[in-house]
């Protein structure tokens, strides 16, 4: 067994983009779960961009407030109390549109998703592509590789 306070700062490097995000998992030594607490202030988000996780389902219950999500089928507010789950390869952004923070618990299985892909703007094709989350290993840096021209779009440095 094993417990956590949630406000306690437990964070690692991420490139979540909420304005606190705290990692549980290790804390809380889940092996297959990747358990992850976020606070969202108003127009802010969690996750960096539209994406999808190849290899992950992932599960967002959300605390307080409202988060609402985008997706291929349209924008879904998830009220306090209320969860949302996406499938493996299922499009989505959490965003907080609402005047007040919002709170979620993130879980997702398998724990350690690599296989993530975003779609966003490609500089070098000038339209709308499909991109690759890599970890560059020798900078520390996020890259995301263009899945059309091969080239990298974005880099984005874990806070």
């Amino acid at each position: 067994m094993e417990k956590v306070d949630i406000r306690d700062d437990r964070t690692g490097p991420s490139i979540a983009e909420a304005d606190v995000y705290r990692r549980l998992s290790n804390p809380l030594d889940t092996d297959h779960l990747a358990i992850n607490y976020a606070e969202i202030e108003p127009d802010g988000q969690l996750g960096l961009d539209y994406h999808r996780h190849r290899d992950q389902e992932e599960v967002f219950v959300v605390t307080g407030g409202t988060v609402t999500f985008e997706t291929e089928d349209g924008d879904v507010a998830v009220r306090a109390g209320e969860a949302i789950r996406f499938a493996p390869d299922e499009f989505q952004l959490a965003r907080n549109v609402d005047d007040e923070r919002a709170t979620v618990l993130a879980l997702g299985a398998p724990r350690g998703s690599r296989e993530i892909q975003y779609q966003r703007a490609c500089p070098t094709c000038g339209k709308e592509t499909l991109q690759d989350l890599e970890l560059n290993r020798e900078t520390g840096v996020f890259e995301g590789i263009c899945t059309a021209c091969g080239d990298i779009a974005v880099e984005v440095e874990p806070s």
